[in-house]
């Protein structure tokens, strides 16, 4: 029989329906699977209870006739930025320790509602800030992927939804949540081999998950293909009257509307994407993928995205501001940690608390944040993002005026080692380039998987579509699916 844990999200659905396995033999195997993992220190919490609960669940209704649930039998992972009701939520950071949610964030809500059971809690960057997953409070994720030159270098799993991403690419989970600010679903999809979709800015609520830079966070599903990330998706997405800047929209059938065939399709090659130093490895994993697009029956132009090269400085300027204010909620007041040196008083005690429990990263950008807001520095740095915000936006637009989709790398490079670009924090964000200019014009992007670079590490393209072209950016991202046939996997070593 074939391992349950190396079947994806539509596998496991379906067998369960079919009566192939049970919807408990499943989360079993996940289960012992994650509890031999540990030393990837992917997860943050186990929850057996929960994936058994929905599983048990699972089996009675299909036992008694019932219709079964979209996500019945399909155990997955939840970032640990989503707060999960009587499971602790940390963002994997100290100033959170402790803290047990009362309420269900919309996203898992969903996902539970939709039948699927969570195996735990998964390690990521604090609150979302970092490109490997070394800034959680928790230890580093590490890759389950090893270069093939004989060394043996831990290597990011990207970031921040790092656990996630190795969590899936080690099969210790068929798909998890992500969320993706300025690349945090795609770079680490990359990195790690797997698919990765970030939704069009409100497609998916914010209500219950911790804030990074609210004008851009987005939540999204990764998983090992793009029919399961479609899955996912359906489950994910549709409007929450507590969430402001959530679409009223209905919810598409994305799965039911994928097709590989791209006739009638225009690709956009944005020509400011090709960056001075670009491994030849990227460059011709994207020639590859162009010559896939094509293959698909779609027509590839070259298009402009003029302010392109001042997406990052905006980004940098934008997220730390909103960042800045969402965090000045951890004070120590209320939840979380607090620390009180004797004798202190209320300033001393908000002091304290932030400098033991945000890290340097938090605190780096809590820092550039006040800065870029204060009286004197407003309209010289965040008004002027502001503005480049819109402009990029404009570009896509015109973009999207002579194409349909754009075909870009996913990331500069293949994974680093650990420890290799920690002590360079500009060098870290480089990592976000190709990432970010999607996020500042919150249109649908997705990273699938075209191939391994020299060392045997993977490399992924990415697709951007029109706002709310979800369907397209999906079945862009099945094209390059088929045609690249990736099936590589790591070798279990943890």
């Amino acid at each position: 029989m074939t391992d349950l844990t190396d079947l994806g999200v539509a596998a496991i659905r379906d067998g369960v329906r079919a009566g192939s396995f049970s919807a408990r033999d499943v989360a079993e195997a996940f289960v012992a699977k994650v509890s031999a993992a540990k030393a990837l220190n992917a997860f943050l919490v186990e929850t057996p209870d929960h994936a058994f609960a929905a599983a048990n669940a699972a089996d009675a209704a299909k036992a008694a006739g019932e219709t079964l649930k979209p996500l019945a039998g399909v155990p997955i992972g939840m970032k640990d930025l989503f707060c999960t009701k009587g499971v602790p939520a940390t963002a994997a950071s100290l100033i959170l320790e402790g803290f047990t949610p009362t309420y269900e964030s919309t996203v898992s809500g969903k996902l539970f509602a939709a039948g699927a059971g969570m195996l735990g809690k998964l390690n990521m960057d604090q609150f979302a800030m970092g490109s490997s997953n070394e800034t959680s409070a928790f230890g580093n994720v590490i890759s389950p992927w090893k270069r093939n030159d004989g060394g043996n270098a831990a290597l990011t799993p990207g970031g921040s939804s790092g656990g996630s991403a190795a969590a899936i690419a080690a099969r210790l989970c068929p798909g998890a949540t992500g969320t993706d600010t300025g690349g945090s679903i795609r770079q680490p999809a990359a990195f790690t081999g797997i698919a990765g979709i970030k939704p069009t800015y409100g497609r998916c609520s914010r209500w219950g998950v911790v804030a990074f830079a609210s004008s851009l966070d987005q939540a999204g599903p990764m998983a090992r293909d793009v029919r399961d990330c479609a899955i996912l998706l359906e489950a994910m997405t549709g409007f929450d009257a507590k969430d402001a800047t959530s679409l009223d929209l209905a919810v598409p059938a994305w799965e039911a509307g994928l097709s590989a065939d791209l006739r009638g399709k225009t690709i956009g090659i944005p020509k400011e994407y090709r960056v001075e130093g670009m491994p030849p490895e990227i460059d011709a994993l994207w020639q590859q993928g162009i010559a896939w697009m094509k293959d698909a029956g779609a027509e590839v132009i070259e298009v402009s995205l003029p302010h392109t090269k001042y997406a990052l400085p905006a980004y940098y300027i934008i997220a730390p501001a909103e960042a800045s204010s969402n965090l000045a909620r951890y004070d120590g007041v209320r939840y979380g940690l607090r620390d009180l040196p004797e004798g202190a008083n209320l300033q001393d005690m908000y002091a304290a608390t932030r400098a033991a429990g945000f890290g340097d990263e938090v605190k780096r950008r809590i820092m550039i944040g006040t800065y870029v807001l204060s009286a004197g520095f407003y309209d010289a740095y965040f008004t002027q993002a502001s503005k480049v915000r819109t402009l990029i936006a404009r570009d896509f637009e015109h973009a999207f005026e002579k194409c349909d989709y754009l075909l870009t790398p996913t990331a500069p490079s293949a994974a680093f080692a650990l420890g290799e670009k920690q002590a360079d924090p500009i060098a870290m964000y480089l990592n976000d380039v190709f990432t970010v200019p999607a996020s500042l014009a919150g249109l649908p992007a997705m990273s699938v998987p075209g191939g391994l670079d020299a060392q045997g590490l993977p490399l992924g393209l990415q697709i951007i579509g029109r706002p709310l072209d979800e369907q397209g950016v999906l079945n862009a991202g099945l094209a390059i699916e088929q045609r690249a046939g990736f099936v590589a996997r790591p070798e279990a070593w943890w």
